[in-house]
């Protein structure tokens, strides 16, 4: 199984980004995906998770502002960032984790798979 993240670069504040992810080796069907993010010298964080019957979960620094979706062959995943804030800065790491817990985004320690990383720079 391999993720390849796709998207990312820089924007000032306000502005809009989309990243995308493709998943290959995976079975048909929707998947438990998540979008992880990692500031210098601070422990990657949970930005997004989306379940295989595609309820979606936020942090709540993005909650309101960021949408996750998911292709029905559960390959594809997106993320689609708006009002972006320069806090927003980071690497972008697309994931496939183990599980999907209900009600909130998955946890670092249960992803089975890692992208590569995207960076999104914010300026104000």
């Amino acid at each position: 199984v391999q993720v390849v993240e796709s998207g990312g670069g820089a924007v000032q504040a306000g502005g809009s980004l989309r990243l995308s992810c493709a998943g290959s080796g995976l079975i048909d069907g929707r998947h438990c995906w998540a979008w992880f993010r990692e500031i210098p010298g601070k422990e990657r964080e949970g930005v997004a998770t989306i379940r295989s019957d595609n309820i979606a979960n936020y942090a709540d620094s993005v909650r309101g502002r960021f949408v996750i979706s998911q292709s029905d062959t559960g390959n594809l995943m997106a993320l689609q960032m708006n009002s972006l804030k320069p806090e927003d800065t980071a690497v972008y790491f697309c994931a496939l984790p183990r599980r999907c817990p209900f009600g909130q985004v998955a946890l670092a320690e249960d992803v089975m798979y890692w992208g590569q990383g995207t960076q999104v720079t914010v300026s104000s």
